[in-house]
């Protein structure tokens, strides 16, 4: 579906352009001056820019979490685009060249980033986490090592589409997936099914998928779930539902992804899944949580957490590649960047229903 068709916007002397959020459900296309290029930077033109969960907390409420939006800031982060300028000493790239953005940029000096944990890093700056800029904008400039080069086989909206996926991958390799696991999902949203998506590419045995909307657990079946489970938002029918979810697998379930982060998915994800078991909790909807810890601790289910991803984009754009996950069905709308177009986006993000990811083409 698409939701316009309007063609990026640049004032007539080229100044740059960018979608600022100013206040709660307030965005304007405003000049964006960009840093100035460094030796191992390159400047690119964004032609393609999904809008995340967590922009929509961002434009609706100014924070996500605990991230604060405290002074105008240039919204986005899921992107693509062609290389416009290289950095003198960059020499992996070239003006032309179609790559995907990996947004954070971490210190590369702390412990955790020396342990390769750089996801972790306490200075990480991040595109449209408050307080760094985004890329929803004409052009930015980013680290020449954190862009990577498209296929000639994926499109600039797959390639944009690599940073949500990447948090079904990273999910899936700190869960361990492998052809042997029979797993659950908690949630059919854009982050369940991309975590779909990622656990058939690891070969997962068998995918049983829970939402309470019909429609998004139509769109996982199509996109190859086994079985999917209509489930209530009344934390009294977890029992119940757990025997419906267990029946469905028809075998014990090796790993649950809570995609969701309500009371009712985490304490449905730890009653399911086996003994010596894990749930992987990927949804952060809470900042506290009430769930049966105990006895899922007496039963060795083993409870992990994700935030965000590391060192997955080269192995999205193999899958996006080889075909082996095909993003494509996920995005539903397209809009240009207009003022109202920009606006019309975000409404329709906000609103969900039918919309699972909403793509600008600039």
């Amino acid at each position: 579906m698409s939701g316009g068709t309007g063609e990026g916007k640049e004032h007539k002397d080229g100044e740059n352009m960018a979608a600022w959020l100013l206040g709660i459900k307030t965005l304007k296309i405003q000049p964006y001056h960009l840093p100035s290029l460094g030796p191992h930077d390159v400047k690119v033109g964004i032609k393609a820019l999904g809008i995340c969960g967590s922009d929509v907390h961002h434009f609706k409420t100014m924070r996500c979490a605990n991230f604060i939006v405290k002074k105008p800031m240039v919204i986005g982060h899921e992107c693509a685009g062609i290389i416009e300028e290289v950095g003198s000493q960059v020499k992996s790239l070239a003006v032309g060249d179609r790559v995907a953005l990996e947004p954070g940029i971490s210190c590369r000096q702390c412990n955790l980033c020396k342990d390769g944990r750089y996801n972790l890093c306490p200075d990480m700056k991040f595109f449209g986490s408050p307080p760094t800029n985004g890329s929803l904008a004409n052009k930015v400039v980013h680290p020449a090592y954190l862009c990577f080069k498209l296929p000639d086989n994926v499109s600039l909206e797959e390639g944009a589409m690599c940073e949500p996926l990447s948090v079904g991958v990273h999910a899936c390799r700190r869960a361990n997936v492998s052809p042997e696991s029979n797993v659950l999902i908690m949630g059919a949203g854009p982050i369940g099914l991309v975590t779909l998506l990622a656990a058939r590419a690891f070969g997962a045995h068998r995918i049983v998928i829970v939402d309470v909307d019909e429609c998004r657990l139509s769109i996982a079946k199509n996109l190859g779930a086994d079985e999917t489970i209509q489930v209530s938002t009344n934390i009294q029918d977890v029992s119940e539902e757990v025997v419906k979810i267990q029946n469905a697998m028809a075998s014990a379930i090796d790993i649950s992804f809570d995609c969701v982060g309500f009371d009712k998915t985490m304490s449905t994800a730890l009653n399911a899944t086996r003994s010596g078991g894990k749930v992987c909790l990927i949804g952060l909807a809470r900042s506290e949580m009430t769930a049966p810890l105990t006895p899922a601790a007496a039963r060795e289910v083993d409870v992990i957490g994700i935030f965000r991803y590391r060192n997955t984009w080269p192995l999205c754009l193999e899958f996006l590649k080889t075909g082996k996950i095909d993003v494509k069905p996920l995005i539903t709308h397209r809009f240009g960047f207009s003022q109202q177009e920009v606006e019309d986006a975000f409404e329709t993000s906000a609103r969900g229903g039918s919309a699972i990811k909403v793509m600008f083409n600039l």
